[in-house]
């Protein structure tokens, strides 16, 4: 009888001492956290990517994101303002383009500066996270979660799907997949490469890889990337980071 009672008090022990595994909503907040989201939150951020020169203005809650042509933006500049509203510039007037031009340049401009603070969008109103499991990927752990939108507040391309590796101990997202459906649809896989620090924001360039099935279970691109079967598609670098405090934007 002691010897039962003692098991069972074992037991009970065993359970009450393990740690609950974290929510989704804690990986993804630790995540920002770890690439400077309190930072980012109140910044302007310039930087060019291939023929554009981008920027971004976050202040309290509130932010307007760019594209120029030029360095200066004054040929040519595109803008999406909080509200989501669009507009184009040309030498600093306002242009007229039919809202299927409209959609399309912003889909283009937002999902650059989307992924070039990432994970630190992943708290937005639309978004819909989820742990799935663990995995190990060049004999390190991560957090693999599953991101999906809400059709309100989700943009066009809402039926996306996304999938992120972070890291179970930096809170690095080193790694994500998505599948996406315009145009003739696909799934693209992206190393994260080149960490780089700057003014406390962490920045990535990224591998673009595409795997020969059109639509794989996200869950099996780190498999597919491991053993080399996975097409490199491209590089996409981040050039000429700029970072500055918004406190006097």
């Amino acid at each position: 009888m002691h010897r039962l009672f003692y098991i069972a008090f074992l037991l009970l022990l065993a359970i009450s001492c393990t740690t609950p595994a974290p929510t989704a909503q804690e990986i993804v907040d630790k995540a920002i956290a770890a690439s400077g989201g309190e930072v980012i939150a109140n910044s302007s951020i310039h930087f060019k990517f291939r023929k554009y020169y981008y920027r971004a203005t976050r202040k309290d809650g509130l932010r307007t994101l760019e594209r120029c042509t030029d360095a200066a933006c004054q040929v040519q500049q595109d803008v999406i303002k909080n509200n989501g509203e669009f507009v184009r510039f040309r030498e600093n007037a306002p242009t007229t383009l039919p809202d299927s031009m409209k959609n399309r340049y912003a889909n283009s401009v937002n999902s650059v500066h989307y992924f070039s603070v990432l994970p630190y969008g992943l708290n937005d109103p639309a978004v819909r996270k989820s742990l799935v499991d663990e995995s190990v990927v060049k004999g390190e752990p991560y957090y693999r979660i599953k991101v999906t939108f809400a059709q309100e507040g989700g943009g066009e391309d809402f039926q996306d799907e996304y999938m992120y590796w972070i890291h179970k101990n930096r809170y690095t997202v080193d790694y994500l997949a998505y599948n996406y459906q315009t145009a003739e649809g696909g799934t693209r896989f992206r190393e994260a490469y080149n960490e780089r620090i700057i003014s406390g924001i962490r920045f990535v360039d990224y591998r673009n890889y595409k795997p020969e099935e059109q639509y794989p279970p996200l869950q099996t691109l780190d498999a597919l990337y491991e053993n080399n079967n996975l097409d490199l598609l491209s590089i996409i670098e981040l050039e000429d980071v700029e970072v500055s405090s918004c406190s006097a934007c």
